[in-house]
């Protein structure tokens, strides 16, 4: 928190006219001269909270302790890259999936293929985590890039009742139209007087970087896999034909 210099202003200025202990405390610092002169730094106590209400194990003598440049033994608590990307992946929000049926949700048809198909530009997305105080620069950034997309018809009466297709990068982002596919969602049974759950779900590759830059190289350990998901209840009708 503190050079030498900082701590005797912090000293002088939040313990002035303090009662005891605190009184006895101050001298204790100003006794030790803040250890102007030397190389190192004050380190503080902070708590998660205001009113002091987690439990910390705070004496007097480890209020505020004088750490020297080289510590005889690493921290395990030291903060790390790794600890960063971990803090900007929980913090990233994946978008869910622009996907687009043709026919619309409200207009499916019995033995007549469902187009999937995305809407707008979608591409990956990252987050930086990082921190830059009292000398200490360090920052991680997780990207996230869609990998593929799977659809589930939400009915055994479909063939096939899942696809998938993987992901492809265009000039806007990462596209997919399911036009020319194989395995595109035909319904076999109408929906009736309800809906079909209809889902689609893209699955992200995770990586992170040991910087801001998200095209910097891919650190280990990896990341597990995220995942977003769009629902939309469809309904299916059967078409109506008249044999002559």
């Amino acid at each position: 928190m503190y050079t030498p210099d900082e701590y005797e202003n912090f000293i002088k200025s939040s313990y002035k006219g303090a009662q005891e202990p605190a009184a006895s405390y101050a001298k204790k610092r100003a006794d030790e001269d803040y250890h102007k002169g030397d190389k190192g730094l004050w380190w503080q106590v902070q708590f998660r909270n205001d009113d002091y209400t987690d439990a910390c194990p705070v004496t007097p003598a480890n209020w505020e302790i004088w750490i020297p440049p080289a510590q005889p033994k690493a921290d395990p608590n030291q903060l790390t890259p790794e600890i960063l990307s971990k803090l900007a992946y929980n913090s990233t929000k994946l978008p869910r999936p622009p996907v687009v049926l043709n026919p619309s949700p409200d207009r499916l048809k019995v033995n007549l293929a469902t187009r999937v198909k995305f809407e707008g530009d979608f591409d990956r997305v990252w987050t930086t985590a990082g921190i830059n105080y009292k000398g200490v620069a360090m920052a991680a950034t997780t990207v996230a890039t869609p990998l593929a997309l799977r659809v589930d018809a939400g009915t055994a009466d479909a063939d096939p009742q899942t696809c998938t297709y993987d992901l492809v990068k265009g000039d806007n982002g990462y596209t997919v139209d399911s036009k020319d596919a194989a395995c595109n969602i035909t319904y076999r049974r109408s929906s009736g007087t309800g809906t079909y759950p209809f889902k689609a779900s893209i699955t992200w590759k995770i990586t992170w970087t040991d910087s801001a830059d998200p095209d910097g190289p891919a650190q280990q350990p990896g990341l597990p896999d995220g995942l977003s998901t769009y629902e939309q209840d469809v309904i299916v009708k059967e078409i109506q034909a008249v044999n002559r």
